[in-house]
């Protein structure tokens, strides 16, 4: 066995792969010698901000990750909790922003396809998909075709794999006209004792190749969505991958029959920068070493190098570590579903990496220091130069017509009926989704049980913007909020933390403020982080997107025969108001929607009051006397009753002590509930033991919305408003 005698590489080339000066001199010395291109290839991929968390590691040590229910945390494919009755949850959120900006069907797709292949590698059937999508203004260049690009690439991957997307959210702003933001969730579930985990384990056991073959698809995809976009950035086409999701599907169900037979020790998907990051980052999890034969790689063209194999990111393949004199038996499962496999290396002693082709050692690598110990960097953290300008109270005027500006709210794209985007998505595919996109929470069955799980996901970036810290506990109580009001208790929650250019200190202050925040809520509100994703350099040309830590959660609901609707289903309920309002102006879609002022402090976030609010309704939710329990967000109370009454056509007639402009007010902490007639005062005598603010204002019934508040009044049509908000969002894509 020679040693490659490919070109050795320079900083020149180092540097246009991403690596620093100084991370290419710790890379020398490491290895005691100049890389070759496939070594600087592989640091280049492990050490990109997507695979090695260099910027935000030192602040995401800051999270909570256990619990009673948690039983895998941090560190894995995915997160893993007990819900109950012997089952699990598996789940975890990704980004594929860049991607889906440059290619928005393949990258949105993609997205999809590499999100679900983290579960059902843990060994879990996928079941349920959340989507969280950031636009930027509907006239601005190429935007019209990227929301159909993405919304196509979503709905299609997921259709074809037969999950439903049941949930998330879509919003549009123009700070995310450059760049826009796909997140992606999927949640399995699976049998405790049935859970896989990628850690290579066993000197001499076969590593093994199945799937779809390796093209030049996506090289460097890792590296791509760690840096900025700028004018050239059109020409990364190369480097986003091609999905096809019905190769994912038979990949899935081979997967899961295989791990059926007891001879698999360790199995990872091929997702960012591909074969490289999977088989080191197994590797290095089991603490062992391993070689590879590129020669038995299975490939798509003829010709691609060492170092285009280890880049390659091409769709629907996996890794395996296969007990010794096994492999065969793992072979014949995915033969028999016609997918191809090959043996293409073993685990070895040691700590080292090795890798040949064509009878030349391309790259001898150690392990740990690629991966564990990649770099960390706590860059420097400053505030923006004008936040204080940015929290400055806003002069917040009257609505001289209340009507009016709910109506002007409902048309907005930010604020109307998504129905346009999960129509099509089949989100009732394989038969659990009890409550679909539009809610507060969706909820899928737990089959063969009286249980349901929750989802959610949550984020205002505005608030974010204005005031990190604050965004980013706001994230997490709406996110308890809302599956509360499905009576659902939270047990876990993974994120996806979008941001610009750390290199920028006002950007790392963001990230930190955002990170802290919602730390301090996780810990109030007894939500652990199992799992997450970062996704840096969301900018082009020097313009970051606003901070967007999406948060993804999930909540068990003991028993769905008394869940809740989030909008109001039946006459002569007893409409109740949670919370207390203080006249909270700052960052409301009211300002920003309406009146172009994005400014001032947003609502402050009382994580007690949050966590009273969040009691009273899990107790009272099984009672069966709650029939709606909707929460209030973006638009305030009369977007939310607006919403309440739309959902069924349903009406009500209100009397709040509110003035006007209050009724768009968005302090944290509120709902409103519809209680059975007759269970009133059992409802308020528990909303008073919890300490919840709580006040009957009406009663539902009719096919109008009648709010009285101070001397104005909106007395509106349910239907009109229906129409104002089902429309909004196809006549501002020119449908």
């Amino acid at each position: 066995m020679t040693t490659a005698t490919q070109p050795r590489v320079d900083l020149p080339l180092a540097r246009e792969l991403g690596l620093s000066e100084d991370e290419y001199a710790r890379l020398q010395g490491l290895l005691g010698r100049t890389p070759t291109l496939t070594e600087l290839g592989i640091t280049s991929a492990l050490w990109s901000e997507h695979c090695s968390y260099k910027s935000s590691k030192v602040y995401l040590k800051e999270f909570p990750t256990s619990g009673p229910r948690v039983l895998q945390g941090p560190g894995e494919n995915a997160g893993v909790v007990e819900v109950g009755h012997g089952w699990v949850a598996v789940f975890k959120m990704e980004s594929h922003n860049h991607p889906s900006y440059i290619e928005p069907y393949q990258g949105a797709a993609t997205g999809v396809g590499g999100i679900l292949r983290d579960v059902f590698t843990m060994g879990a059937r996928p079941v349920a998909m959340l989507d969280a999508l950031r636009f930027g203004r509907l006239d601005a260049p190429r935007m019209r075709s990227l929301v159909d690009g993405v919304v196509r690439g979503i709905g299609d991957y997921g259709n074809c794999m037969g999950i439903p997307t049941v949930g998330g959210e879509t919003g549009f702003h123009p700070s995310y006209d450059g760049n826009i933001l796909v997140n992606a969730f999927a949640l399995g579930i699976a049998r405790r004792e049935r859970i896989f985990k990628a850690r290579a384990a066993g000197t001499g056991n076969p590593i093994l190749y199945v799937g779809s073959r390796t093209g030049r698809d996506g090289i460097h995809g890792a590296t791509m969505a760690s840096d900025a976009f700028d004018a050239e950035s059109e020409k990364k086409k190369p480097t986003v991958q091609v999905g096809d999701p019905f190769t994912e599907k038979v990949l899935l169900e081979a997967c899961l029959e295989a791990m059926r037979t007891s001879a698999i020790v360790a199995i990872q998907d091929m997702g960012a920068a591909g074969l490289t990051s999977s088989v080191f980052e197994m590797a290095a999890r089991g603490g062992v070493g391993f070689r590879l034969d590129l020669d038995r790689v299975p490939l798509r063209e003829p010709g691609l190098t060492a170092y285009e194999m280890m880049l390659s990111e091409s769709q629907e393949r996996m890794v395996i570590v296969a007990k010794r004199g096994k492999q065969e038996e793992v072979a014949r499962v995915f033969r028999r579903w016609g997918l191809e496999v090959a043996t293409i290396g073993e685990v070895t002693s040691g700590s080292r990496a090795e890798i040949v082709h064509r009878g030349k050692v391309e790259a001898s690598m150690p392990i740990a220091p690629l991966t564990d110990g990649a770099p960390v960097y706590q860059r420097p953290v400053a505030p923006p130069a004008d936040l204080a300008r940015r929290q400055e109270a806003p002069s917040v005027p009257e609505p001289g017509d209340p009507l009016g500006a709910l109506e002007a709210l409902l048309a907005t794209p930010e604020l109307a009926s998504k129905e346009w985007i999960f129509r099509q998505y089949d989100h009732t595919v394989r038969t659990n989704t009890v409550a679909g996109p539009g809610g507060d929470a969706a909820v899928i069955l737990l089959k063969g049980t009286p249980t349901g799980l929750a989802l959610t996901s949550d984020v205002n970036p505005v608030y974010c913007f204005l005031d990190p810290r604050t965004g980013g506990r706001q994230a997490v109580a709406e996110a308890v909020r809302n599956l509360a009001c499905a009576g659902a208790e939270p047990v876990g929650l993974t994120d996806c933390l979008n941001f610009g250019n750390p290199e920028r200190p006002e950007i790392m202050w963001q990230f930190r403020e955002c990170v802290r925040g919602m730390a301090e809520a996780c810990r109030a509100l007894g939500v652990p982080v199992v799992s997450g994703n970062v996704s840096l350099y969301n900018e082009t040309e020097g313009r970051s997107i606003h901070p967007t830590p999406t948060v993804a959660m999930v909540g068990v609901v003991p028993d769905l025969g008394d869940m809740p609707a989030s909008h109001f289903r039946r006459p002569g309920r007893r409409l109740v108001l949670l919370g207390t309002d203080r006249g909270e102006f700052g960052g409301s879609a009211y300002l920003r929607l309406l009146h172009g002022v994005e400014q001032g402090r947003p609502p402050a976030v009382d994580l007690d009051a949050e966590a009273r609010l969040a009691r009273l309704l899990r107790e009272t939710v099984p009672w069966g006397i709650v029939r709606t329990a909707h929460d209030f967000a973006e638009g305030g109370l009369a977007v939310a009753l607006a919403e309440a009454t739309i959902g069924a056509g349903m009406g009500a007639t209100l009397n709040v002590p509110l003035a006007p402009r209050d009724l768009f007010s968005e302090s944290q902490a509120r709902a409103i509930v519809a209680i059975l007639p007759g269970q009133l005062e059992r409802f308020l005598e528990a909303a008073e033991r919890h300490g919840v603010p709580a006040l009957e204002v009406g009663e539902s019934g009719g096919d109008r919305l009648v709010i009285e508040a101070d001397g104005a009044r909106i007395d509106v049509e349910v239907a009109r408003l229906r129409e104002i908000w089902t429309n909004a969002l196809p006549a501002a894509l020119g449908l």
